[in-house]
């Protein structure tokens, strides 16, 4: 099996960054809470912005010469969270152990930059996600996420002890 390859992104790749998420919310729309529509507003500055928050880890996965998926880690709070944001892998690359990679490096860089516990929300219908999340030592929360834009459905919340 080849192992995939990452590279934590800068500022000026926003548009490798906005590719892979743009290929991201066409390929499993019913995975995220931002839809495509959300994102092909505010431009190259967009885009941008989410490349510089500070202190803020993005990683693109790579096979050969060709990216194969992304993931975010974001500062959730001082009070050491950490969250895990927009993981996806490319359909070609599935089953060879790139989502694997990708949040162990985000739970590298948590635990690197102070983190004490990872969090994230996955949207209750997403059971390959979630089967994976469970995998890696996630556990659910017993307070609801966000409502989603049915009004009535809320995202399921997870969390990871890093110590």
């Amino acid at each position: 099996m080849v192992t995939p390859t990452l590279r934590s992104l800068m500022t000026a790749d926003w548009p490798l960054w906005r590719d892979l998420r743009l290929a991201a919310l066409t390929d499993a729309p019913g995975a995220f809470k931002a839809g495509l529509a959300d994102w092909h507003q505010g431009g190259e500055d967009r885009w941008r912005d989410r490349l510089h928050l500070p202190d803020a880890h993005h990683v693109v996965a790579f096979l050969g010469d060709g990216p194969v998926g992304l993931v975010g880690g974001l500062p959730g709070s001082p009070d050491g969270v950490r969250e895990l944001r927009s993981l996806w892998v490319a359909p070609r690359a599935r089953g060879r152990g790139v989502a694997d990679r990708l949040i162990e490096e985000v739970e590298r860089w948590a635990r690197a930059t102070g983190g004490i516990t990872l969090r994230l929300a996955a949207l209750p219908g997403n059971r390959t996600a979630l089967a994976l999340y469970r995998r890696h030592g996630f556990v659910p929360l017993a307070e609801p996420g966000d409502l989603l834009t049915d009004g009535v459905t809320r995202e399921l919340l997870l969390v990871k002890p890093l110590r």
